[in-house]
């Protein structure tokens, strides 16, 4: 990282690899004058919350930034928050529109910040389906599947665009990765959810699959 790079911005875990980074290494990034700034919107999801940095915002030019919208399935209700030094605080503050958050969200934030029975226990069963998912999918010919820390998995299918538009058909929305740098049309990112559901992916996958090679 050259040192004259003003502003750092890091995805932990990263979306759509689910890359989780070691805090140590983040902050050495720091430097006066930088701003680093650490995405841990699905950081809820690492049981213990490995590796956050929400207890190192004393660090000068750190700031992290978490969301609901996440573990709390609250995609509909745009809430989530910053933690930074008080300095960078104030100026994101007179930067802010006003009324940004909406009543809903406000209680939405102030019940789930007072939950934290609910973020161990999401987090526990999402880590094991998420194991079982990956060793489902890494039995597919022609799949290759990335470890991750996230709710989701990264894939590299055959003939990406046909699997995906076959899983469609199979009423299976999976999220084309082409649009994140670096990966291609052959990429795509799957959400980890019940283990009858993470199954059905499975199955359907391993027949898309089969069917492309089969052609």
């Amino acid at each position: 990282m050259p040192d004259d790079v003003e502003i750092v911005v890091i995805g932990n875990p990263n979306n759509p690899t689910g890359n989780l980074e070691e805090a140590a290494q983040i902050l050495r990034l720091a430097r006066p004058g930088r701003l680093v700034v650490v995405d841990e919107s699905f950081i809820e999801f690492v049981p213990g919350e490995r590796e956050s940095l929400a207890d190192h915002t004393d660090i000068p030019g750190v700031v992290v930034i978490r969301s609901l919208t996440k573990l709390w399935s609250l995609a509909g209700v745009r809430a989530g928050y910053v933690l930074a030094e008080p300095t960078i605080i104030e100026r994101l503050r007179g930067h802010r529109q006003p009324w940004s958050v909406n009543a809903p969200a406000c209680a939405a934030l102030e019940l789930c910040m007072t939950d934290r029975r609910t973020p161990r226990r999401v987090s526990s069963a999402v880590t094991d389906a998420r194991a079982k998912l990956r060793c489902g999918l890494a039995e597919i010919r022609g799949v290759t599947v990335w470890p991750s820390e996230a709710n989701f998995l990264l894939l590299r299918v055959p003939h990406g665009p046909e699997t995906i538009e076959r899983l469609r058909t199979a009423g299976i929305a999976v999220r084309p990765a082409h649009t994140f740098p670096g990966l291609g049309p052959d990429h795509l990112r799957v959400a980890v959810r019940h283990d009858v559901e993470n199954r059905r992916l499975v199955r359907a996958l391993a027949e898309a699959v089969g069917r492309e090679h089969a052609g």
